[in-house]
């Protein structure tokens, strides 16, 4: 068998130095996410009254990015190890970015929403695939440091999005947000290209778009239902969508068991019990936590009347300490074991939800740095080692569908907890106050 090309700027490049430079270039791809994610639900209510739209508009400017995540997960890891994983992270790069300044020049909601998919396009082929890099590049003994390392990349973006975030629509525009992205998109993405190189051999595998139409139909379908059901109300018509979504999910799964050639859910690697475990992990985290950030600034924000700068830097501590914190907990999930440290970070994560969960209109502010911090250290905590507990179950040769399949899991218990979120949210707090 050939070995895959080489880029020329990558020749001279071996060893530790070649280690760093590859963490360098994933964790910058971390952040940029993470700082387009925190930015965009801090500038939410302000985007949306620009673009003279509705609330539910907004929550498909987040979803829509998140379900084209999730239905492209697997697949994209999937050509990532056909075709070369690199090729699709660097790819991805340069989607996401064209689609950031896309994102920019939006007039309406119905264009904003268009570009996010496509921002989730490329998000989804950076995500899947920047984890079999890592997984490519270092041993097993290290992979949990380096998660860790990526972990720090992710909440330095978080923290940058939020600070970023909340001086540019304060003082700005919410447009500059997404401007934000163009010269680490490019600089980035430059040194993907030529840095960056092929470590592992070429699998042949083929695509189930199939399995991609029932799962994207059934949770489009679902999703829309309930943020509908929690804007406007019960009718018989958002019940028969429900209806028509449960049965394109329980679609999803029979053709993915019985008939599916290659199904988008790999059967041989969901027998392997501890990286089944580690992606049930994520799925039910993500499901409980990951839309904890927009309720909260929906409270700050509508309910306390604060400016968007206001509410970045009650959120900001919690942000520092988890990028404090991600080295360290690598480092001990490569010492003790990673399911010990995951569990640990799961936690610290249900104490900080706790906090929030006691919030009132007259809370003291002081509640919500409390809360952030208790988790930023969970979720720090918990991702670096769950990552590396996925991979660690995987076969080599299936890096980039194991990436594909956590990454699909964990996005689809994120719009999950949104649609959740916003029901509960919609029976507490009138959408006039979350939003004004």
């Amino acid at each position: 068998m050939t070995k895959p090309p080489v880029p020329l700027g990558s020749l001279a490049l071996a060893g530790r130095r070649y280690e760093r430079l590859t963490l360098v270039i994933v964790f910058a791809a971390v952040m940029m996410t993470a700082i387009d994610t925190t930015a965009v639900i801090l500038a939410l209510p302000t985007m949306l009254g620009d673009l003279h739209t509705s609330v539910i508009v907004g929550i498909w400017v987040i979803m829509a990015y998140l379900l084209v995540l999730a239905t492209l997960g697997t697949q994209v890891g999937r050509l990532g190890d056909m075709y070369g994983r690199v090729r699709m992270f660097n790819t991805g790069f340069f989607v996401f970015t064209a689609a950031s300044l896309l994102c920019a020049l939006a007039t309406n909601g119905t264009e904003i929403i268009a570009f996010r998919a496509v921002q989730g396009i490329g998000g989804a082929m950076v995500f899947a695939n920047s984890g079999a890099i890592i997984a490519d590049t270092f041993p097993p003994r290290a992979r949990g440091r380096a998660y860790g390392l990526t972990g720090v990349g992710y909440s330095t973006g978080a923290i940058l999005g939020i600070l970023l975030g909340g001086v540019l629509t304060t003082f700005v525009s919410w447009r500059a947000i997404f401007l934000l992205n163009l010269p680490v998109g490019i600089v980035t993405g430059l040194l993907g290209y030529w840095i960056l190189r092929e470590r592992s051999p070429r699998v042949s595998r083929r695509l189930d778009p199939a399995g991609m139409g029932f799962l994207a139909f059934g949770l489009v379908l679902l999703l829309g239902a309930l943020t509908y059901i929690a804007g406007f109300g019960w009718s018989w018509t958002l019940g028969l969508e429900l209806v028509a979504g449960g049965a394109s999910i329980v679609g999803f799964v029979g053709w993915e068991a019985w008939f599916a050639g290659t199904p988008l859910l790999d059967l041989g690697l969901l027998q392997r019990r501890t990286l089944v475990a580690s992606i049930f992990a994520a799925f039910f985290q993500a499901t409980a936590n990951l839309a904890v950030l927009f309720v909260v600034i929906m409270y700050l924000q509508g309910v306390r009347g604060l400016s968007p700068f206001a509410s970045s830097v009650l959120l900001v501590p919690g942000y520092i300490v988890g990028a404090t914190v991600a080295p360290f907990a690598g480092r001990s999930s490569d010492r003790y074991g990673a399911r010990w440290i995951a569990s640990i970070g799961l936690v610290a994560m249900l104490g900080g939800i706790f906090v929030y969960a006691s919030l009132s209109s007259t809370s003291a502010l002081g509640l919500v740095v409390v809360g952030s911090v208790i988790s930023g250290i969970g979720n720090s905590t918990f991702y670096p080692s769950n990552n590396s507990e996925v991979m660690a179950g995987a076969p080599s040769g299936s890096y980039g569908v194991a990436s594909g399949l956590l990454r699909m899991f964990t996005n689809i218990g994120t719009v999950c907890s949104f649609a959740i979120a916003l029901l509960v949210v919609s029976l507490t707090i009138p959408r006039s106050a979350a939003f004004t």
